[in-house]
């Protein structure tokens, strides 16, 4: 394939940058790249943006100290709104990023896809005090539908999609008074695209950027602001202008953005680990609530089976604040028919604050497949390591010290055939799995893969939403997107800019046969997705079997004796940060993740090999309480309880290189 190269816009035709002006005496990292801010944000809202302004304190506000704001009539939405686009242009996408931590380095976020250009008017424009949310910033991935914003997937395949209508999700922050300050960046549809991509990169931000004038090879990127550097290695494939501590993702741009202070509260997806990755990685909270607790309408899907949004914040208790006003039935999405049964749907979360819920609590601890797997010969291979396996020990003590209670090397009794049965990626994958049927013994399941397709065309298809529009550029004519294939062949065409981790994923899922042929195929893998995840997997930890004998249903999939741990039922689950998030995502299950320390990133001997003057800063890292279809109550509970006695969250600033593994 003959690859085009792209040209920049002419330098005149560029439209001048509104100048953010940094405190007196602060020092600017290093930028390897010229931006417009423009590109993302109003220069008039920016040009407003006063002194009154700069004197309210962003820097860790909680949902609350905005209403107590307001209340005192201290502060307005637009003061606020305005605070938030002045750090925005500090540490986002900026020409010149201060330090966050005193680093030469430091690079633009890059959080935002866009900052909503009428954020100043919307806040202007909020009837006084109306809604649970009002006058609150929040930033949501850029795969859920605005009306007033473009909706990309970071795709530059529907980089000039335009909504008619807002998601459900951006309806609700609405009319919860809650202002959408912007569009979060994220990992390409979710990171469902190509293998190998990094969290936080898509080829719509990398357009985005290079436009502005940045280097193609280099850009594309977001950054975590607990080290907001570029990977120093000189060697592949580290070497291509990636983070060199990993954001997170898919839903990047929302965990960067909570994280740092550029937005009060977030909105994420996640099919398995998008909101629980970004979340730990970048020291907040996130809830991964129920499928079918939150309306996916109007978001860009990979599949109906697992896809769900859910907030992340800087605390449990706006985690929970945000959860009431996203929960809900939505005609437009059957999942959350659930919702119309008195008590598993909650408009509010937050009277299950309490710091004593774990006293009593019974919590099992998954550590096969989690924090070691078996090699051939049945011995243990770490695969947390022991900075984290110490972190995961010390808030195992401290929640013992709160009255939990913990089985621990209490194993999913059915491990080993869920992790056999994974998810189809390639055409080879694809094919293979079309050849066994829905009858055979599948290699791998469809749920992901064919779903893909048939979900993202049914967006593409509805007028609401569709039809995708691409980016444009004088190098690139735009295209109307109905399809995945349409995706598909537009990258092809494209692949100087789309393409720079290949589009494996998308041509797996593009070789599926019509739902007339596969959907037999994919409706088998979702029930066996279920059997092995809930029946054999999860809810025997839940509910216990006092028998100690293996469920006649499991008999296919359990091949060994219940360990003792299994005769009693259990609140919850404990997993380290993400590890854990793929058997709860498969069943549905909901899933809290709460801050639980750092840790060092990269081991000296790795990064000699670029730069022997380079320190890496450490790692966030945090826990997660999984439990049965809508705990949501309980795990928010535990997740609170936890939060208030350990205090984990330090701010970006406060990080450094030092290795310790322990809590504040």
């Amino acid at each position: 394939m003959t690859l085009r190269v792209l040209t920049r816009p002419r330098p005149e035709t560029r439209v001048p940058r509104p100048v953010v002006t940094a405190p007196t005496g602060t020092r600017r990292g290093a930028s390897h790249m010229r931006r417009d801010y423009l590109w993302i944000a109003s220069a008039a809202a920016l040009a407003t943006a006063g002194a009154r302004a700069d004197s309210f304190p962003v820097a860790e506000t909680t949902i609350a100290d905005i209403e107590a704001a307001y209340q005192a009539g201290t502060a307005t939405p637009q003061d606020v709104v305005r605070a938030y686009l002045i750090r925005i242009g500090q540490f986002d996408r900026t020409n010149s990023p201060q330090p966050i931590n005193g680093g030469q380095g430091d690079q633009p976020l890059n959080s935002y896809m866009r900052v909503n250009p009428h954020a100043l008017l919307d806040a202007g424009r909020l009837n006084p005090n109306v809604g649970p949310l009002f006058g609150i910033p929040v930033i949501i991935k850029d795969n859920m539908a605005t009306f007033d914003m473009p909706t990309t997937a970071g795709s530059v395949a529907l980089g000039g999609s335009k909504p008619a209508s807002d998601s459900t999700v951006a309806r609700k922050l609405r009319a919860a008074g809650a202002i959408i300050l912007g569009k979060g960046t994220l990992t390409e549809f979710a990171n469902f695209i190509a293998i190998g991509m990094p969290t936080g990169f898509s080829s719509q931000l990398r357009f985005q950027l290079f436009q502005q004038g940045g280097d193609l090879a280099k850009v594309g990127y977001g950054f975590n602001s607990y080290d907001p550097r570029i990977d120093p290695r000189t060697t592949a494939p580290f070497n291509d202008g990636r983070p060199v501590l990993q954001t997170g993702g898919s839903s990047s741009g929302p965990g960067i953005a909570v994280g740092d202070n550029l937005a009060t509260v977030g909105v994420g997806t996640e099919t398995s680990g998008s909101i629980l990755s970004p979340s730990g990685q970048n020291m907040i909270v996130g809830i991964k609530p129920t499928l079918g607790l939150i309306s996916r309408y109007g978001i860009v899907p990979i599949t109906a089976g697992q896809d769900t949004a859910g907030p992340m914040a800087r605390t449990v208790t706006d985690a929970a604040k945000l959860l009431g006003v996203l929960a809900g039935f939505d005609a437009n999405d059957s999942a959350t028919q659930a919702c119309l049964t008195p008590g598993k749907c909650l408009s509010d979360y937050t009277p299950f604050l309490d710091k004593n819920a774990l006293t009593g609590a019974h919590i099992a601890v998954p550590q096969k497949g989690y924090w070691y797997v078996l090699d051939s010969k049945g011995n243990q291979i770490d695969i947390l390591g022991p900075a984290r396996r110490a972190l995961m020990n010390q808030a195992i003590a401290r929640m013992t010290d709160l009255g939990a209670t913990f089985d621990e090397d209490c194993n999913l009794p059915d491990q080993d055939a869920l992790s056999a049965f994974s998810s189809c990626l390639t055409t080879d994958d694809t094919a293979a799995r079309e050849a066994a049927g829905p009858t055979g013994t599948a290699p791998c399941t469809s749920v992901l893969g064919f779903g893909f397709k048939r979900d993202l065309n049914a967006y593409l298809a509805n007028p609401s939403f569709g039809p995708g529009v691409s980016a444009s550029s004088s190098s690139i004519s735009v295209r109307t997107i109905n399809t995945l294939h349409d995706v598909v062949q537009f990258n092809s065409d494209h692949a100087d800019v789309a393409l720079k981790y290949g589009q494996a994923i998308a041509l797996g899922s593009d070789a599926y046969n019509s739902p007339s042929v596969d959907q037999p195929d994919y409706d088998a893998d979702r029930a066996r997705d279920l059997h092995l995840t809930r029946t054999c997997g999860l809810d025997i930890l839940y509910n216990g079997v006092p028998s100690g004998q293996i469920p006649a249903a499991c008999t296919d999939v359990i091949t060994q004796p219940l360990a003792s741990c299994t005769s009693n039922p259990h609140d919850a689950v404990l997993f380290p940060a993400n590890f854990g998030a793929n058997p709860p995502a498969r069943a549905g299950y909901p899933s809290v993740i709460v801050p639980a320390g750092r840790f060092p990133n990269l081991n000296k001997t790795a990064i000699d090999a670029g730069d022997p003057n380079f320190h890496p800063k450490r790692s966030p890292f945090g826990a997660t309480f999984s439990g049965p279809a809508f705990s949501e109550p309980k795990l928010i509970g535990f997740a609170y309880a936890y939060e208030q006695a350990s205090h984990c969250r330090i701010t970006p600033d406060k990080n450094d290189s030092l290795n310790i593994v322990s809590c504040p």
